[in-house]
């Protein structure tokens, strides 16, 4: 017999209201559709820089050869050594800001060795063209020394100077097989590269962590805000209610656009300002919620028994009223959450959302929304695409709730 499952009589079983609700919610397919798309989307927003292709910070590595090619583009990248340390991260730093590339990226269509060079040619837009440049193989390798960059071959040996400007030197033919092994590589870009050159896909990765944050922290202060001032005033009533009521038709005549606008102008351009900005214009509807659920729990006979007990008004509303009128607020918060992706969407999308580098999906349609009339259109349409599907799977997610949460659904 499974947990939540209470045997009442050969042949009969009874069900917790819990298993109750995940039956009913189970049988809304395109909600547990939805809801397995959002965890997807967590678990991926949770591993972050550990499974993109570009795992520098905010993914903005930039090749600029290679700007807006298709998706699927695949080409051969000449990678140097950049001539400072970079300092290697721990595993979970990698995951959350990722890490900074060692190396400079180039591009190439074909390369040879000459002496201690390497001759390549650079892609340009073209495989058929392109000009021819030099690179000195301890120059791909290493990190040398900035003054002293004199190199020399004499009998294959190689002699040159490291970052800390101390003789090295080392038979050319090992330093070729080391170049082939480590500094030739394939990238293939999947969902093509933005105007910047930079992995449209590993962006997107990341915009999904973006967009999941704002939406959690902008709900999660909605919900705060909002439940504390919808309980007071269900709950006491009288003059209390009447200002707090005041307080929140006041708010909700504001337009949220023109809301959210004068609070980002207000607190300032960045990250941590939408999250704010946004959840101070989501609470007003949970607060008109719970005041009426608490207005019609307080009514009860099991609120009136606590009464009676002598338990203190916090009490009462934190153990026994709150606890009753949550399914409500399940549902709005995932309308809320899908509310506050649209907005931090809109505010990127006309530059006073997060701002770059920050690979936001509103801003990475305003990055590219000139090439909508174009055959490179895919390019604002990606990001467009993922902030539907995060949208609709909340709000799937939020009629699922309300139908589960409904006794009266069969």
């Amino acid at each position: 017999m499974s947990e939540g499952e209470i045997k009442v009589s050969e042949g009969e079983k009874y069900y917790s209201p819990l298993m109750q609700t995940w039956k009913r919610f189970k049988r809304n397919k395109a909600a547990l559709v939805a809801s397995i798309f959002i965890i997807v989307s967590i678990i991926i927003a949770t591993l972050g820089f550990l499974i993109t292709p570009d795992s520098t910070p905010n993914a903005d590595d930039q090749i600029l050869q290679i700007g807006t090619e298709r998706p699927g583009f695949e080409i051969q990248i000449l990678k140097v050594k950049k001539n400072r340390n970079v300092k290697k991260r721990s595993f979970l730093h990698v995951m959350a800001f990722g890490q900074q590339n060692a190396y400079r990226q180039i591009p190439i269509i074909d390369y040879r060795f000459e002496d201690e060079y390497v001759k390549c040619t650079e892609y340009i837009g073209s495989e058929d063209e392109g000009y021819e440049f030099d690179v000195k193989l301890t120059d791909a390798l290493f990190a040398v020394s900035v003054s002293q960059q004199e190199v020399s071959l004499l009998n294959d040996t190689i002699y040159y100077y490291d970052l800390n400007n101390k003789p090295q030197h080392e038979h050319v033919e090992v330093l070729r097989n080391q170049f082939l092994e480590d500094n030739l590589i394939t990238k293939r870009f999947f969902l093509g590269t933005d105007r910047f050159g930079r992995d449209i896909f590993s962006r997107l990765i990341i915009g999904v962590r973006i967009s999941l944050s704002i939406g959690f922290i902008a709900v999660l202060i909605s919900l705060i805000i909002g439940i504390t001032l919808g309980a007071i005033s269900g709950y006491y009533r009288g003059v209390i209610d009447d200002a707090i009521m005041w307080f929140v038709n006041v708010t909700w005549s504001i337009p949220t656009l023109l809301l959210v606008f004068t609070l980002t102008l207000v607190l300032g351009k960045g990250f941590w300002q939408i999250f704010v900005a946004v959840g101070l214009t989501m609470w007003v509807e949970v607060a008109r919620i719970i005041r009426g659920q608490v207005l019609s729990v307080r009514e009860t006979e099991f609120i009136e028994a606590t009464k009676a007990l002598g338990f203190r008004n916090f009490r009462i509303i934190l153990r026994h009223i709150l606890p009753n009128v949550l399914g409500p607020v399940m549902v709005i918060a995932a309308a809320n959450f899908a509310t506050a992706i649209l907005i931090e969407a809109g505010l990127s999308l006309v530059g006073v959302g997060v701002q770059p580098p920050t690979p936001s999906w509103g801003a990475m349609i305003r990055e590219h929304k000139d090439y909508l009339l174009t055959y490179k259109a895919y390019l604002a349409l990606i990001p467009c695409f993922a902030i539907m599907s995060m949208v609709l799977a909340f709000n799937l997610l939020g009629n699922g709730l309300r139908d589960a949460l409904d006794v009266k659904s069969t």
